[in-house]
């Protein structure tokens, strides 16, 4: 199906806007993906405030350029799906990553993060990067621990002087 100008114009000034304010984004190859698969992968996307969408090559890298996701631009080849982070950086490469371990199909092919394209590696880390209610539980719990430990050892200290 063949796309107007007009509607070309539309889909790349809307990658753009949501490029403009993502905070990292991933590209997936997604030619072997089946309808349903897809789906599921678009429903759990909106559910963590990620912007996804497959897109044309050309039209995706005129939608990447003056932003910090432009060197992107020279990595994509064949069928493009991306995923935009918009509130964790991290949010889009967990996705991914959860969903290649149920779809051996479905490829992670390159990401950006702070205008620097990521290794796999790299990747898996960013995937693992703790959101920020998941630091705020840890230090909830790291105070709450140390704040028992000092009571301990102060009732701790009275009993032994209690002891004498």
């Amino acid at each position: 199906m063949m796309l107007k100008l007009k509607n070309k114009k539309k889909i790349i000034k809307k990658n753009h806007n949501i490029a403009k304010f993502a905070l990292s984004a991933i590209t997936a190859d997604i030619s072997n993906i089946q309808v349903n698969e897809m789906n599921d992968l678009r429903k759990k996307a909106r559910s963590l405030n990620i912007e996804m969408s497959v897109i044309r090559n050309t039209l995706l890298k005129k939608s990447l350029k003056n932003t910090k996701f432009s060197k992107l631009s020279d990595t994509l080849k064949g069928p493009t799906l991306i995923a935009f982070s918009m509130q964790h950086p991290g949010s889009a490469s967990r996705l991914f990553k959860k969903f290649t371990e149920k779809n051996t199909r479905f490829k992670i092919t390159k990401a950006i993060f702070e205008e620097k394209i990521l290794s796999f590696q790299e990747i898996e880390q960013l995937a693992i990067l703790p959101t920020y209610n998941e630091i705020l539980i840890k230090l909830i719990l790291t105070l709450k621990t140390a704040a028992v430990g000092k009571l301990l050892n102060v009732l701790n200290s009275i009993y032994k002087i209690k002891k004498i």
